[in-house]
């Protein structure tokens, strides 16, 4: 519902800058100081911690504890403004009021203020500095409020990139954006099916209006309508340049500042794409049409108007520049002196309402072509070329009417100018009759009773009619505009979900505040109660969630504020009841309001104004005069030029004045014409604005609310400067501080218990890890470190902790880790030195030997003399230094004694004196003190009286005059009322104040009394002092002389003692140097025996170690053989089933009398194939030394249970004779085996064809025996072979390590590994015992059922015999030759049958022989080259990509069957115009890729192409367009049926290339006839040009690539990010940071993780590559076409890596920088294993390989060129987004210096000059490499072409 405020009159003069309070409110933000922060442990305030301290110019200053805190004071040492180093004492009155604390580095500049460990206001506001400062990022996450600062600059982040980028990722994800925002709501509502709503506020200049923007235009882009004749999404986009148009204008603090709020409702279907749209306003600034302040503009229409009046369908407006109107120029600096009726040269000379600003031009911005922009919004939303003329004409004649000048015509009257220019442009434009606006512009009517008075306006009240009639069309206007909007928006259909975007003012407070601020401020109430109760609400759910426990806080409800102005005796209501009055007033209204709105607390009245009063709104205290509260509520304009307006000739005019308003839309009121009153009263302006905010209010409760918060970071509009003062004022009144607040009070800092124990993993020990409950793990870890249970609580799924304990774990975690640093620094070191004094030892041992005998006697003679010289000084130094001291101790005590005595004698008449000196002080204060306070007493009383009487004559004279009034007495009785009742009030409040007093009382009494006690004592303290002293001074005495006495005593005995002990210490020394010499001897001694032991147990022990690696090696030799002849026994056993599975199939069909001898040649096909896919098989897998091919399966529970009971012992240990294995026995156990089983066959064979002598079928099967056995014995031959290539590898292996390791093999069985490779090969022959036994009982159960099926074979054979001869002779001639003719037309078809299998199967065996001859040619090189590795080890897939590729190439050299040719055929097939969709269906329509892979590569191709060949040699027009077409139209449909296969999209991509190729080969060009065969060139089309057609079909290509592309990005998407950037081949090394409520407590309430696992991502995303080459190789796709889909591929790999490596702050870090490299080093192995590295593929990955090679370079000064070369195809802002996002993951690493960024940009613009590509931040995932089609002609000829029997072609006829 649309709100207008009517004006603004009192926001004039330069006295009303918007500043905001300074002084926040001491109720509302002592929860934002001190009190509210987290409560720290004193220790946290020692020497060197940094804090907090208020400052007045920055807020918050950082300073740093100068000495541990203590007495409540706190030394502290900062920089001043100039650099300087202060120190300061600041004096705390307790603990809760110390200075906060700093959160450590690693936590500054997070994504998420509630993720830092001490949340308090200074920390915030830090923290956006930072981020906006530093690392130039506006957008900060605080819980679930976005924080968007204003950087007044445009930034490339908002972009479709930037929007794909975001789609489909969680809020917290990646950085913080608006489009994270938009995400959040469009997610929640898909996936809960619930209306949401985006609320944008901030005051103006804060960038709301461009965030509503980005918000709607990401709805716009990601729910785009699928209707294509409407474009909702555009419409709306469209109607922003209407909207800020006719809505937004310059301001002091902004350039295109909103004057007005709106809501916009985006519709959307179930499908979740926009269906429509519907827009609300509120809050039209309508004062702004007729005045604006210095340096203001009026709306943007009026100036654009101007712009383009010169053109010619504008010149009837009669328009000028913009500075001609009144209403426009109103806000320049200087205001020029204007003769009222003459135009003069110049701009604001002539117009009224564009000449009060004086500022008619905003740099950069051009009114003209923005004029023309609003134009076009205008055709594209519908409102055609007429209305918007009329709506011109309108504004139009608002300029006009401000121009005409109303003249005095008497005392109490006005009149306009018959010759008013302006008044008759003004009439024109409106379409109404000058003279009726000219007389009722002047007059107004008044009606009373039945008669109708005219009576005359004054001037001023002229002019404020016409302001009030232009105000009041504009509004208008704006309400048409806006409901016209609205029905292009209308959806057909009612809509399914919407998303609210509500962009609004802020909180505002002025110098001068009026109606419009209080409706403002009144609104941000009720935001912000929404708001507190939505934050809180989160808060409590995700801790109920959690199931944990904690306390209820109270949060700040503005509840009272709001029934101050809205209850039953409210504001507003007392204002509606006023402006009911006849005679009401403002003063009388402020009046009412201090009587009746005193008992509230959030209201107040000013000291030194009865005119205004004081609203304790939540942000700040906030002063409202109230003069123009009542008119404004009014909003009245004159009822008569209203109804002149509704006569005007034209329709909008009319229809804006005619129109009913509905409901509540009505926002004026009529000024009625007389004293009457309407009983349908209209609502005032208050009341209507309540209710649309109540109405808005319940809508937002009814959607689920995000909240974007807009700041400005300065008032001067300088790009990147924040000013704190501003930016704390804005962070206070706009709710970011509350909910830090909320979130301190909780538990604000949230880890998953798997990211919890990866971080601090370092702080447990290993016994205290338990892997399988990763829980306790942690709560081990947690109650080592905090022993405060309140600090923390276990969730669920989350480990919650109060504020600054991740701070204080991060402070352990790196003291662990300097710890363990130092650990290993100190043993590294003690090697180094240990390793370096061994060597000077060495040699300096030799030296030392010889010379310490030489210095041993020159030391003792030495000692000797000196003890001698000593003691004859000891003895004369003691008799000399006793005489001196009797001496001078006698004197000194002498002079002591008399000094002392003066000195007291002097003391004593001192302290006599003093107290005299203050008796008389005392007396002499006394006198004066009291002389004065008489003097004073009685000067007051005198003055008292003096004035009292003076005011009393006054009071008495002018109630005399006031008695003799009627008024007064009314007065007076009301004034009693209001008395009485402001007496019981103050009754009632002097008895609580008695009772308080009595209270003090009695606390006065307890307390003197203990004063009397505290007195008592204090006198028996200073008695027992006075005794205590003199007894000290006593002992002290007595003291000294013992002291003296004893020193003399002890002089004596000290000296004999000294002598003593040198002798002593002499002889010990003598004796250690005896003993230590005697000890060095023994040691060397014992040195020498164990080294000749050692080297005779080395000797023993290598000799053990080579005879166990011999019997090894010959193990693994014979192991090898065995497994050989197991493989071939297996093949053997194969062979026998497929013989028994043919036996089968053939007696289910027919008898053995009757079986055709067509295929019996064929037969061995099949046998053949299971023989190479068996030996391909065992070529293929790997030879690990000691496991088994077939027992790989179990290799994990059975060789590691055999490994468990092995004994780890050194290999010295272990006997020889247990290391044994009786190979030859057990060999010639499995060749007799092996020769009873051939014994078996033979008899077998031999037996059925015996028994059937005559049977063809039989004979036949025993050829193929004989044939198979033939076959068989070549295979063991080749079996032989390979085992002896397999021993040599083997013995390579041997002989390599002996090279490798020299004498010392023992190195690989240091560990006992030949142990347990000897264990490991016994159970491996146990095994393979097992398994023959069970292929022995096997062989004897077939062997059986082979007897009895040729029991039964026999059994038929003779029942069918018995049948034939019973018919020949029971029927006559005729019947029996019926008979068998009809028997040889069975056998007839059975035998095409079985022609057509033999055709399949010989197909196959060539198959399977080139495959064999690949594998055997890599065996040879294999072989040839020494031990080479399998492709188990050399593929992450098990699978060797150089495989896939031969496969790849001989499966496209499979050619299609060609027979015998009996004639020359032309390469064409002939067919029947009818048959013609048939073979499309056939060949498009239903042929199924599975079916295609068994054909020629581009068969269908070659068919259709052969087709069109026949048209071309009938020269048939008709029918070669028509197959064209049909080709066409089938591929196209086929695509767009299946264009989610891939396998389909590649065939068809294939074939389409295919048959271009053939149209270009055979089309008679020479420039396609380079490599054609002399027949190929005589087979060209003859008759038609088929170019136009290869246009055709190339264009199909192309979209078909376009469609495998895509298949493949949607596909290889969802693992970009988990494989590229998540993955880590070390789990846990780059550590995660510290985080919060990353949950984010009102993010949507899902738990979603990633689709992939990142520790299988990159192993996924390498299977589906390979798997996208093998599906392009196996369709015969162009090698050169190959390149091109991977070299968009990797393109598309690398741009969504990089955009989200770009997004990700916590990405962006040195261990991550060295993951993502080598995670792109498998992309690279990938290529070249598929030989695609020559082609350029990987260079599509040079941006993300440089981003990883820059997180991981060093970043100094010296650096900077380096870095610059290493990233050329990195763009600048690239560059420098990851410098600013670099966040050191430890506190090991150093941060990136502003300096050294500014240094790289500085170099970088340099490179940056013309190279506009690189302007962007976001690489373009659109981006498509040009496609070409190579042009690739075919080598098979056409004649050799055959239609495959699995194709239903039978109308074709080869010609």
């Amino acid at each position: 519902m649309p709100m207008v405020i009517p004006e603004v009159s009192d926001y004039t003069g330069p006295h009303n800058s918007r500043k905001l309070s300074l002084d926040p409110l001491a109720e509302r933000y002592k929860l934002i100081g001190t009190h509210f922060w987290p409560k720290f442990h004193l220790h946290h305030y020692v020497t060197g911690a940094r804090v907090w301290i208020p400052d007045a110019d920055q807020v918050w200053r950082c300073a740093e504890l100068a000495k541990d805190y203590k007495d409540n004071v706190v030394a502290v040492i900062y920089e001043d403004a100039q650099g300087i180093q202060q120190t300061e004492d600041l004096k705390v009155k307790s603990d809760e009021d110390l200075p906060p604390l700093r959160n450590p580095d690693i936590l500054i500049g997070e994504n998420d203020l509630t993720s830092l460990s001490y949340l308090h206001e200074p920390a915030v506001l830090y923290n956006l500095q930072v981020r906006f400062c530093n690392h130039n990022a506006i957008y900060t996450y605080c819980g679930i409020v976005l924080v968007a600062i204003n950087p007044y600059d445009e930034l490339p982040i908002y972009g479709q990139d930037t929007i794909t980028a975001y789609r489909g990722h969680n809020m917290g994800d990646l950085d913080p954006h608006i489009f994270a925002v938009a995400e959040e709501a469009f997610t929640q509502m898909e996936r809960e099916d619930k209306d949401q709503s985006i609320i944008v506020s901030g005051e103006s200049g804060a960038g709301k209006t461009v965030s509503a923007k980005y918000a709607m235009r990401y709805f716009a882009s990601v729910g785009g309508s699928a209707d294509s004749e409407t474009h909702v999404e555009k419409k709306i986009l469209a109607s922003n340049p209407i909207m800020e148009a006719i809505g937004n204008a310059k301001t002091t603090r902004n350039d295109n500042s909103s004057r007005f709020g709106k809501y916009i409702e985006l519709d959307f279907t179930r499908n979740y794409s926009i269906m429509g749209a519907n827009m609300r306003t509120y809050l039209l600034e309508k004062s702004r049409v007729v005045f604006q302040a210095p340096d203001e503009r009026n709306y943007h229409i009026f100036y654009q108007l101007c712009a383009v009046a010169s053109e010619e369908k504008l010149k009837h407006l009669r328009l000028g520049v913009p500075e001609r109107f009144h209403y426009l120029n109103q806000g320049l600096h200087a205001v020029p002196q204007v003769t009222p009726r003459k135009k003069r040269k110049g701009h604001q000379d002539n117009f009224h309402y564009l000449n009060q600003g004086f500022s008619p031009h905003i740099d950069g911005v051009d009114d003209g072509a923005n004029f023309h922009e609003t134009c076009q919004a205008f055709n594209l939303l519908g409102i055609n070329d007429n209305s918007q003329d009329q709506i011109y004409r309108v504004l139009a004649g608002i300029l006009h009417l401000g121009n005409v000048i109303i003249d005095e015509s008497g005392t109490d009257s006005s009149a306009i100018n018959k010759n008013d220019e302006s008044m008759q442009i003004a009439s024109d434009l409106f379409g109404v009759d000058v003279d009726d606006l000219r007389k009722w512009l002047c007059h107004r009517k008044i009606v009373s009773g039945r008669e109708v008075f005219t009576k005359p306006l004054t001037t001023s009240e002229a002019t404020f009619s016409r302001d009030a009639l232009a105000k009041h069309i504009y509004a208008k206007v704006f309400d048409w505009i806006v409901s016209q909007i609205n029905k292009c928006f209308a959806a057909k259909t009612q809509p399914f979900r919407f998303i609210g975007v509500l962009d609004i003012y802020g909180f505002e407070t002025f110098e001068i505040n009026s109606f419009e601020q209080f409706c403002i401020n009144y609104a941000n109430e009720k935001l912000q109660q929404q708001f507190n109760q939505h934050v809180f609400k989160l808060e409590q759910e995700e801790y109920v969630k959690e199931q944990i426990e904690w306390e209820f806080i109270n949060f700040y409800d503005n509840q009272p504020c709001i029934d101050l102005i809205e209850s039953k005796l409210g504001i507003l209501v007392l204002l509606d009841e006023e402006c009911r009055m006849p005679k009401g007033s403002d003063q009388s209204w402020v009046e009412k309001l201090y009587d009746k709105c005193k008992k509230w607390d959030h209201f107040s009245k000013p000291r030194l104004s009865n005119t205004s009063f004081i609203i304790a709104h939540f942000a700040d205290k906030v002063g409202y005069e109230c003069a123009g509260f009542l008119e404004k509520n009014r909003d009245t304009v004159s009822e008569d030029c209203v109804n002149i307006l509704k006569s005007s000739q034209y329709p909008l005019v009319r229809s804006l004045f005619t129109e009913k308003a509905k409901g509540a839309q009505t926002k004026v009121k009529v000024m009625p014409a007389g004293p009457a009153k309407s009983k349908d009263m209209k609502k005032s302006v208050g009341s209507q604005f309540r209710e649309s905010l109540s109405l808005l209010m319940a809508t937002l409760n009814s959607t689920t609310p995000h909240y974007v918060r807009c700041i400005k970071p300065n008032d001067d509009k300088m790009s990147f400067t924040f000013d704190p003062t501003r930016a704390i004022q804005q962070l206070r009144a706009c709710g970011v501080l509350e909910t830090v607040r909320i979130s301190a009070a909780g538990y604000p800092s949230r880890w998953t218990y798997n990211e919890f124990l990866c971080r601090y993993r370092v702080l447990c020990n290993s016994r205290d890890i338990q892997r399988n409950d990763v829980r306790v793990t942690c709560q081990k870890i947690i109650s080592n470190m905090i022993s405060d249970e309140d600090k923390f609580k276990f969730g669920r799924t989350k480990i919650f902790f109060r504020a600054g304990q991740v701070a204080y774990m991060e402070k352990l975690r790196a003291d662990r880790l300097c710890a363990c640093g130092v650990m290993i620094q100190k043993n590294v070191r003690m090697f180094i030195h240990r390793k370096r004094y061994r060597t000077v030892r060495n040699a300096a041992m030799t030296i030392q030997r010889y010379t310490r005998g030489l210095m041993s006697r020159r030391r003792v003679h030495h000692m000797r003399q000196t003890a001698a010289a000593i003691k004859i000084q000891a003895c004369m130094r003691g008799w000399l230094k006793r005489v001196r001291y009797q001496r001078l101790k006698y004197t000194i005590i002498r002079l002591q004694s008399c000094a002392r005595g003066n000195w007291a004698r002097q003391r004593f008449e001192h302290m006599r004196r003093v107290r005299a000196c203050i008796v008389i002080q005392k007396h002499v204060r006394k006198y004066l003190a009291v002389k004065h306070f008489r003097l004073a007493v009685k000067g007051f009383i005198t003055l008292q009286g003096m004035v009292r009487c003076f005011l009393a004559r006054r009071r008495l004279k002018k109630l005399k005059i006031e008695a003799k009034s009627i008024e007064h007495q009314k007065k007076l009785n009301k004034g009693l009322e209001n008395k009485i009742i402001s007496l019981q009030q103050k009754l009632t409040e002097m008895k609580h104040e008695n009772n308080n007093i009595k209270a003090y009382k009695e606390e006065i009494t307890a307390l003197k009394s203990q004063v009397v006690d505290m007195k008592a004592l204090e006198s028996q303290l200073k008695g027992t002092t006075n005794r205590v002293t003199e007894l000290e001074a006593l002992v002290t005495k007595l003291t000294v002389e013992v002291e003296h006495e004893r020193g003399e005593k002890m002089d004596i005995l000290t000296q004999k003692e000294q002598a003593e002990k040198e002798n002593r210490e002499l002889l010990e020394r003598l004796n250690a140097e005896n003993a230590k010499l005697t000890e060095e001897l023994k040691e060397a001694q014992k040195e020498e025996s164990l080294r000749q032991g050692e080297e005779l147990l080395r000797r023993k022990f290598e000799a053990e170690k080579q005879q166990i690696i011999m019997e090894s090696s010959e193990e693994k030799a014979a192991y090898q053989r065995l497994l050989g002849e197991y493989n071939r026994l297996e093949q053997k056993n194969d062979i026998l089933e497929e013989q028994l599975a043919k036996v089968k199939g053939g007696t289910h069909k027919r008898s053995a009398s009757n079986v055709s001898n067509s295929g019996a040649s064929d037969t061995p096909t099949e046998l053949v194939r299971d023989d190479i896919m068996d030996l391909s098989s065992m070529i293929g897998d790997d030879d690990i030394g000691y496991g088994s091919v077939r027992s790989r399966m179990s290799e994990n529970s059975d060789s590691s249970r055999n490994l468990e009971n092995i004994e780890w012992e050194s290999p010295q240990k272990i006997p020889n004779a247990d290391i044994k294995i009786h190979v030859p026995e057990r060999l010639q156990e499995l060749e007799m085996e092996n020769a009873k089983i051939k014994d078996d066959l033979n008899r077998l064979r031999k037996s059925i064809a015996e028994s059937e002598p005559h049977n063809n079928q039989v004979q036949e099967f025993m050829k193929q025996f004989e044939a198979l056995q033939d076959e068989l014995e070549r295979r063991r031959e080749e079996c032989i072979q390979l085992r002896t290539v397999l021993a040599n590898r083997s013995s390579d292996i041997r002989s390599l390590t002996e090279n490798s390791y020299g004498k010392d093999v023992d190195i690989v069985n240091e560990d006992g590994e030949l142990a347990v490779a000897y264990q490991t090969q016994k159970q491996v022959n146990r095994q393979l015992e097992e398994e023959l036994k069970t292929e022995k009982m096997r062989h004897k159960e077939t062997e059986s059922e082979y007897k009895s099926e040729l029991d039964r074979l026999r059994r038929d054979n003779e029942r069918q015999q018995k049948l034939l001869s019973q018919n020949l002779s029971k029927g006559g001639g005729s019947h029996p030759e019926a008979l068998l003719q009809s028997e040889i037309m069975r056998l007839t078809s059975e035998n095409l049958n079985l022609q057509g299998q033999v055709d399949s199967l010989t197909e196959q065996l060539k198959k399977y022989k080139r495959t064999l001859k690949a594998y055997a040619r890599k065996l040879k090189e294999a072989s040839g080259s020494g031990s080479k590795r399998s492709s188990a080890q050399g593929s992450p897939h098990g699978t060797d990509p150089t495989d896939l590729l031969d496969v790849a190439n001989n499966e496209t050299d499979v050619m299609p069957v060609i027979r015998k040719k009996e004639r020359d055929y032309m390469g064409m097939f002939e067919y029947d115009r009818s048959d013609e969709m048939q073979i499309i269906r056939v060949l498009i329509y239903e042929l199924k890729p599975r079916v295609a892979v068994t054909f020629l590569p581009g068969l269908p191709a070659y068919i259709l192409f052969m087709c069109i060949r026949h048209t071309d040699h009938i020269n048939d027009d008709e029918k070669v367009r028509s197959l064209l077409n049909n080709i066409v139209n089938g591929v196209k449909r086929v695509i767009k049926k299946r264009h989610e296969d891939l396998d389909s999209t590649v065939l068809w991509l294939s074939n389409t290339l295919r048959l271009l190729h053939n149209l270009k080969q055979y089309s008679g060009d020479k420039a396609f006839q380079a490599e054609n065969t002399v027949k190929q060139n005589e087979q060209s089309l003859k008759n038609f040009d088929l170019s136009e057609y290869r246009q055709v079909l190339s264009d199909i290509a192309v979209w078909i690539y376009n469609g495998v592309i895509k298949l493949m990005e949607e596909k290889v998407q969802p693992l970009i990010v988990p494989s590229i950037l998540e993955h880590e081949a070390i789990a846990g090394l780059s550590g995660n940071k510290p985080g919060g409520m990353r949950g984010r407590a009102g993010s949507v309430a899902r738990e979603l993780e990633s689709p992939v696992e990142p520790q299988k991502a990159l192993d996924l995303l390498l299977k589906e590559m390979t798997q996208f080459y093998r599906t392009l190789a196996m369709f015969g796709t162009d090698p050169e076409l190959i390149t091109q889909v991977f070299r968009q591929i990797f393109y598309f790999i690398c741009a969504g890596s990089l955009n989200n490596l770009l997004l990700r702050k916590d990405m962006c870090h040195w261990s991550k920088g060295m993951q993502i490299r080598y995670n792109l080093s498998h992309l690279e192995q990938w290529t070249r294993d598929m030989r695609l590295h020559e082609s350029g593929v990987t260079e599509t990955l040079a941006p993300i390989i440089q981003a990883a090679q820059l997180l991981q370079a060093r970043k100094t000064d010296d650096d900077v060129h380096s870095i610059c070369d290493m990233c050329d195809k990195l763009s600048v802002s690239q560059i420098i987004k990851i410098l600013n996002l670099y966040t050191p993951a430890d506190d090991f690493e150093e941060r990136v210096p502003i300096s050294f960024i500014h240094k790289i940009q500085t170099k970088l613009q340099e490179r940056a000059e013309g190279e506009q590509a690189q302007a962007t931040l976001l690489m373009n995932t659109k981006f498509a490499f040009p496609v070409r089609f190579p042009f690739n002609p075919s080598s098979i000829h056409l004649e050799d072409i055959e239609l495959p029997d699995s194709l239903s072609l039978s109308m074709l006829k080869k010609v």
